[in-house]
C-alpha cells in the first residue's frame, strides 16, 4: 500500500509517499481502507520533532481517517467488513490503510459525507472536549477564540454558540474575522490593526473573558492572561505561533481564574466512553445544522506537503482533507 514516510524529524517537504506493507489488525482493533485523513497542525509539528509526542522512526503521521472496514481482529464484535466508519489513530492516517483500537472507531452515518466525518474529529471533538468538560462552559459566559479561523478555532466559535455562550472571535485579518462571524461569532477583533488588549475590555465591559479557547500561544496568550474574568477558565489548546508562552502564576492568584489544558489524544485514550459519547453529540449537533465542517482544500498523498507548509503558514480557513 501507499503511505507518506517520514524517517526524520526536519521540514515537511522531506516526507515521501512509498510502498510498505499491508498492516495486519490484532484481536482488538480494525483495519481502515482510508477514503480521508483530516490534516491538523499536530501532524506538522510531529513532522518537525516539535510534538509532545516523539514516535520511532519511520512513522505515517495523520491522527483522524474516515473511510470503510478493510478487516476485523477476532475480538471484534460490533463491526463489519464494508462499514462505513471514522477513527481517531494518533499516528498512520495519511496512507491508503490504517489498523485502529476497536474502541477509538465509530460508525459513520449516512447523512455525513467521508470528507467531513474525516475532518469532524479532531477539531470539533477537541473544541468540544475543551469546552464541555475542561472547561465547563455555561450559557451566558463569555468565550474568547483565538485563531477563530482555523478548522479547530472555527469548531470553538461553533460549539461555544450551541452551548449558550457570547462569542467573540480572535484574527489576524479581516477576511477571516468574516468567516468567523459567518459560524457564528457575536464580536470579532482583528489583532493587527486594533489594540487587542482594549478592544477585549471593551467588549467585555471591563470584566474580561469567562473561557478563553487558547491555540495560537506567544503575545496572544500574554495578553489575555491579563484579560481574564474572575472564576475564568484559560484553555491550553496549542501554540500555532511557533512560541510557547509562560504564564506568571500571580496573575491566576489575583485574578482567581484557572489554567486549564487540553490534550485531546490522550483523553480518547483514558476516557473513551466519554469520547464515544461526545462525538454522538456532536454528530447529533451536526445533524441539526448546530456544527459544520468548512473543508479549505483537498490533496492527494503525494501532495502531503504542499498541505501541512499551508497549514504552518496559517493560511487555511477551515481544514485540510487528504484523499488516499
Amino acid at each position: 500500500m501507499q503511505a507518506v514516510q517520514c524517517h526524520q524529524f526536519g521540514p515537511v517537504s522531506d516526507l515521501t509517499v512509498e510502498s510498505i506493507s499491508l498492516p495486519q489488525p490484532g484481536p482488538h482493533e480494525i483495519r481502515i481502507q482510508t477514503h480521508a485523513c483530516g490534516v491538523n497542525f499536530p501532524d506538522a509539528l510531529m513532522v518537525q520533532g516539535k510534538y509532545q509526542l516523539t514516535p520511532d522512526f519511520p512513522f505515517t503521521p495523520g491522527c483522524e481517517v474516515a473511510g470503510t472496514v478493510s478487516a476485523i481482529g477476532d475480538q471484534v464484535k460490533h463491526f463489519s467488513v464494508g462499514q462505513k466508519v471514522a477513527a481517531v489513530c494518533q499516528l498512520g492516517g495519511f496512507a491508503e490503510y490504517v489498523v485502529v483500537p476497536a474502541q477509538q472507531v465509530l460508525p459513520v452515518p449516512d447523512f455525513i459525507d467521508m470528507k467531513e466525518a474525516a475532518a469532524l474529529i479532531t477539531a470539533h471533538a477537541t473544541a468540544h472536549h475543551a469546552l464541555k468538560q475542561r472547561a465547563d462552559l455555561q450559557p451566558g459566559e463569555t468565550l474568547v477564540v483565538t485563531g477563530a479561523a482555523g478548522g479547530t478555532g472555527l469548531a470553538a466559535v461553533q460549539i461555544g454558540k450551541a452551548m449558550g455562550a457570547r462569542v467573540i472571535a480572535v484574527c489576524s485579518d479581516e477576511a477571516k474575522l468574516a468567516l468567523a462571524r459567518e459560524n457564528g461569532a457575536d464580536e470579532g477583533i482583528n489583532y493587527s490593526q486594533n489594540d487587542f488588549k482594549e478592544e477585549l475590555k471593551r467588549l467585555t465591559n471591563g470584566k474580561g473573558a469567562d473561557v478563553v479557547y487558547e491555540c495560537v500561544g506567544g503575545a496572544t496568550f500574554d495578553t489575555l492572561s491579563r484579560s481574564m474574568a474572575w472564576a475564568g477558565r484559560l484553555l491550553v489548546v496549542g501554540f500555532a505561533s511557533g512560541t510557547i508562552p509562560k504564564l506568571p502564576v500571580n496573575l491566576a492568584l489575583v485574578k482567581g481564574y484557572a489554567l486549564v489544558g487540553v490534550f485531546w489524544g490522550v483523553f480518547t485514550q483514558k476516557s473513551p466512553e466519554v469520547f464515544m459519547q461526545n462525538m454522538q453529540e456532536l454528530l447529533g449537533w451536526y445533524q441539526q445544522h448546530k456544527v459544520k465542517v468548512i473543508i479549505d482544500s483537498t490533496y492527494s498523498l503525494n501532495e502531503v506537503s504542499n498541505a501541512l507548509q499551508k497549514l504552518t503558514d496559517r493560511a487555511v480557513k477551515g481544514k485540510l482533507v487528504l484523499l488516499p
